[in-house]
């Protein structure tokens, strides 16, 4: 009884109906006009006092507390537009999701797990799923690894976030990103204290020829697949980054983000095989299975791990031991292996439907990066008007990202991004003739 007059209290002062000052009815008149005993409405007001509601005056009586705001109204939330064709990138097909194998491997993680793995466990992620990752990583991605030097984090943001913190310790003040380029890494790098600046790329990848004259120590790349323009670095850009990394002791932070994803040939190694010693390697599981798992890696050595693990105490004290157990079981049985089979065929055919939607229907579009990943990206003609043909196909349920919307400096190319991860080759078919049906 005393807890439903504390509540109404409660509720009538924070949205003014009692106003601050205003005088509350005696506890006596109260329980009488209430039909209860004065001890309940006594434990309720003294609990109000003792939470700052409710003030006794020197007096006598008792007044409601001027030290309460009002609330303030919050803004509706907008329903979100929903697009028959949207052609997001960076986004797998999550109805693919293998939710059965991870069924399995969540509760076989539940039933083994060890009371201790229960308690605070190592920042650096639990040692199963670690050595899982280190046996995967040098198998699959050519790296590099001991599971003492894996982190895992929540995702590639929280690695990339993690890594930037690590070398800012390192005297590091500016890094350089490729452009065009994600603009989330833009926004992570710098929140973690560092100065950014643009290097262009083409179509072997990074300029590395334009790092000398930015006076840079770091470096963000994707070499397996540039995100967005999909360029892989070359043999000989690689070469000539490492070099580039040996002479000003510097570092290059590796994010592959969707190298799994290879298709008109073999997939390309990672970068940090060739140099551990210089390359920070991140990672995660957002594009080849979810990213609502949260699930991502670092890779380091030497002073940078020390520094990582601190950072990672700090931040977190460590990832949800129990999802790490089960994806360790998944990569252990093979699930993953299996899953990316699945999903290579799938997209590739996904890829190829877009390619020849493109060239029917858009003719003169240039199509950039499409040998890998999951994106690909058109260069639109000149004639074209980009904001107003995605306007024009948003009215038309079809949902375009144009490349100016990505991190650089001009002059941008001109273009679009399709992701065509999560339509099927009936929905890209569709989708992309509306889009004819514009230009």
């Amino acid at each position: 009884m005393h807890q439903q007059i504390l509540q109404a209290l409660r509720e009538a002062i924070r949205v003014r109906r009692l106003r601050p000052g205003a005088a509350v009815p005696s506890t006596r008149t109260l329980a009488a006009d209430l039909g209860v005993s004065r001890g309940v409405v006594v434990q309720a007001y003294d609990q109000l006092i003792s939470e700052g509601y409710l003030i006794v005056a020197p007096r006598g009586g008792t007044t409601v507390s001027g030290a309460i705001s009002a609330p303030v109204p919050e803004p509706a939330e907008p329903e979100p537009q929903h697009f028959a064709f949207d052609f997001r990138p960076g986004e797998p097909d999550l109805r693919a999701f293998p939710r059965e194998a991870w069924r399995r491997a969540l509760r076989a993680a539940l039933a083994s797990i060890e009371p201790g793995q229960l308690g605070y466990n190592e920042p650096r992620g639990v040692l199963p799923l670690r050595s899982a990752m280190a046996g995967y990583l040098s198998r699959a991605r050519g790296v590099v690894c001991t599971p003492n030097q894996v982190v895992v984090c929540t995702g590639c943001a929280q690695g990339l976030s993690v890594a930037a913190r690590v070398l800012r310790s390192r005297g590091v003040r500016r890094v350089a990103l490729e452009s065009p380029g994600h603009p989330e890494i833009q926004h992570i790098i710098e929140e973690a204290g560092l100065a950014t600046v643009a290097v262009p790329v083409d179509d072997d990848g990074l300029r590395v020829d334009r790092l000398e004259r930015l006076r840079v120590r770091a470096v963000v790349v994707s070499p397996a697949h540039q995100n967005p323009m999909g360029a892989v670095l070359s043999p000989a850009r690689r070469q000539q980054l490492l070099a580039w990394a040996s002479r000003v002791s510097g570092f290059v932070i590796e994010d592959d983000y969707d190298a799994e994803y290879r298709y008109d040939r073999a997939a390309v190694g990672s970068l940090q095989g060739l140099a551990p010693e210089r390359v920070i390697y991140v990672g995660s599981a957002s594009k080849i299975l979810a990213p609502a798992l949260r699930l991502g890696w670092l890779v380091l050595g030497g002073e940078l791990l020390e520094r990582a693990i601190e950072v990672k105490r700090r931040v977190d004290n460590g990832c949800p031991a129990l999802e790490q157990l089960a994806y360790a079981r998944f990569l252990r049985n093979g699930e993953l292996d299996r899953h990316l089979r699945r999903m290579r065929s799938q997209y590739r055919s996904r890829r190829d439907a877009l390619l020849k939607a493109l060239s029917r229907h858009c003719p003169g579009w240039r199509v950039r990066g499409a040998a890998a990943g999951l994106h690909c990206v058109a260069e639109v003609p000149d004639l074209v008007d980009i904001r107003r043909l995605v306007e024009q196909c948003a009215a038309r349920s079809v949902r375009l990202y144009p490349l100016s919307d990505y991190m650089g400096r001009p002059p941008m190319p001109r273009g679009l991004v399709f992701g065509y991860a999560r339509l099927s080759e009936r929905e890209i078919a569709e989708g992309v003739r509306r889009i004819g049906l514009l230009v």
